[in-house]
Parts: structure tokens; sequence; C-alpha cells
């Protein structure tokens, strides 16, 4: 008879739910009544609480046990009638933190490797394409960033870095994004590393990577590869003068030599560049060499000494490289 109220709850005025188990509770026992209703005693004092809607199966079981009237105002409701509204006040809760509702993960990837093998990987994908680069003819400037690329760079499948201190090359970073730029129609990123205080100039292409190597990069670790200047470079004196103008502003380096002759201190300027690459430094000695001056190797560095060589250089290879240039006049 009672089954029809097996998931239906008493929905009471504030109040009346307490009045009512107190009633019954003056002439039944406590455990009486959790027996009467199949429930623990702790049920019927959260009951009593208003902690929660009793059983409309225990309410009509105790009006009859108890000869007590059922409360007036009473309305019925289901047992999970309470959820949707507390789903809806959790969705929304939900989409304030996190702006959307999230989604079973391993069905979004069940369903996306479906669609990948089945359609994604038959269809050419934006997101996946090459981002094009403007492709520029061989030229002073392109041997100059070639240069500066073997000098303090590099080029892996998808990225070419250029790394520069932050502080001394400052300057001379502000030339090299502008060169990229000005060569490849990109602007690179500039990542700042303190812990070892240097910026890494990065452009992240892998056409352009594909194109540096045509020109004669090597890809990954040049120094194993012992690299060199590419012969289309070597062949052109425009070119090679370029080339050896980007490899000393970023590998090399303008100090003083002092000694003292008689208690006379003397002082002039010496051009060093260092590479562990001995095809480079055989290339870039003969270059200078080409262009009237003396250089040696000794060790890893290519070097000039004398104040003609070095008065020499800066005449006809230049450099784009404030730091050298500041070094040289002072």
């Amino acid at each position: 008879m009672l089954e029809p109220f097996k998931d239906k709850r008493a929905i009471l005025p504030r109040g009346a739910q307490r009045a009512f188990i107190e009633k019954v509770e003056q002439r039944i026992s406590t455990r009486d009544v959790a027996r009467i209703c199949k429930c623990s005693a702790r049920t019927i004092r959260d009951w009593r609480r208003e902690k929660f809607p009793m059983q409309l199966r225990s309410l009509y079981l105790l009006s009859r046990h108890a000869h007590i009237p059922i409360p007036y105002h009473l309305r019925v409701a289901h047992r999970y009638a309470h959820t949707r509204e507390a789903g809806a006040k959790g969705m929304r809760a939900v989409i304030l933190k996190y702006g959307r509702v999230p989604v079973d993960e391993a069905r979004r990837k069940a369903a996306w490797q479906n669609w990948w093998n089945t359609k994604g990987k038959f269809e050419i994908n934006p997101l996946l394409q090459a981002k094009p680069i403007r492709k520029p003819k061989k030229s002073t400037d392109l041997a100059e960033f070639l240069g500066l690329v073997m000098g303090d760079g590099g080029i892996s499948h998808y990225q070419v870095i250029v790394t520069l201190h932050h502080i001394d090359d400052l300057a001379y970073s502000t030339f090299v994004v502008r060169l990229m730029k000005k060569l490849f129609g990109v602007r690179p990123h500039i990542y700042h590393r303190p812990d070892d205080s240097i910026n890494d100039i990065v452009l992240s292409r892998r056409e352009l990577v594909e194109f540096l190597h045509e020109l004669g990069l090597p890809i990954g670790n040049k120094v194993k590869q012992q690299f060199d200047i590419p012969h289309w470079i070597k062949r052109s004196k425009p070119f090679a003068i370029a080339c050896v103008r980007g490899l000393v502003d970023t590998d090399g380096s303008v100090f003083t030599h002092s000694y003292v002759v008689n208690g006379k201190r003397y002082r002039y300027k010496k051009l060093s560049f260092t590479s562990r690459s001995r095809p480079l430094q055989v290339s870039v000695a003969k270059i200078l060499a080409d262009l009237g001056m003396s250089p040696h190797i000794s060790g890893y560095d290519v070097r000039l000494d004398s104040i003609a060589d070095v008065k020499k250089y800066f005449t006809i290879v230049g450099s784009h490289n404030p730091k050298h240039l500041k070094r040289y006049l002072n």
C-alpha cells in the first residue's frame, strides 16, 4: 500500500517537521520510531533538526502508529528532485571558475583519434602547414646573416637561434633582429635567460631551416660536423667579406695588448676570431690573407696581431657590432 511513496519526500513548512517528530516521540520511543521507519535513530534526530525532508512513507506510518494527523500544507517531492537544481548550480560554478564545461578527456581523445584516422590525416590542415617566409636572393646581407649564425647561432629542425650577451651585445641584437626581418619578412622572438646572461633570438620556421640548410648551414651540432663557410660565399669577395664580418661580430673579440719596454708601457689593439671547427678557421684565415692581412691560427683562434692588420680589418671588413667598434676606437 505504501510502495508508491518509496521515493517520495514530505516537504513541510519550516518547523512543522520538527513539531511532528516531537509529538510522535512523546508517544513512541525514538528506538521504536526508527524500527517503524526502518532507519537509524540518527536519521530520526536529523529529521527532528530538519536537516533534510523525511520520507513520505515514514510520515504516514508514524501518523498511523502515533494517531497524529498529517500536518497541513504538505507538499510531495521526488527523492531526487533537488539534483537538477544542484546540477545547474554546480555547472554555473564550473563555468565561472574555468570559463567552460570540462569534457571527458578519454572520450575526447578517442573521438579525435577516430577522426584523425578516418579523415583528418587525409586533409590539408592549416595548423600543420609550414608558415611561409620570404626567400631572399644571395646577397651580402644574406652572407653576413649566415656568418653570424655560424658564429654564435645554430639551427635545429624547426628553429634558427642566435645567442648573444644580454648586455654587451644588446645594441647588436637590434641589428640582428632588423636583419632577420629584412631578409625573411618575419620578426623573431627574443627569450631572455638571466641565469646565463644571454638573449636567444629565435625564428621558428621549418621552411627557413630548410632554406638555410640548402644554402650550406648544418643542422644540429655544427662543431661535430666541422662546418665551413659555404662555397657560394667563398667564391665571391663581397660575400666573403660580409660573412667574415658576421662571424667576427658574434664569435670574435677586440682586445688591448699591453707590454713594457725600458720602463715604458705600450698598448695596441689585436683582433681574434674563435672557432672549434678547423675548416672554418682555415677559411677565415684565407679570406683575411686574400684581403692583404697576415692572420695566424693559434689553437682555436684566428688572430690579427699587428696594428696595421687590425686597422685594415676595420677599414675593409668593418663591424655592425657597437661593442667591437667601441673597443677598437677607445
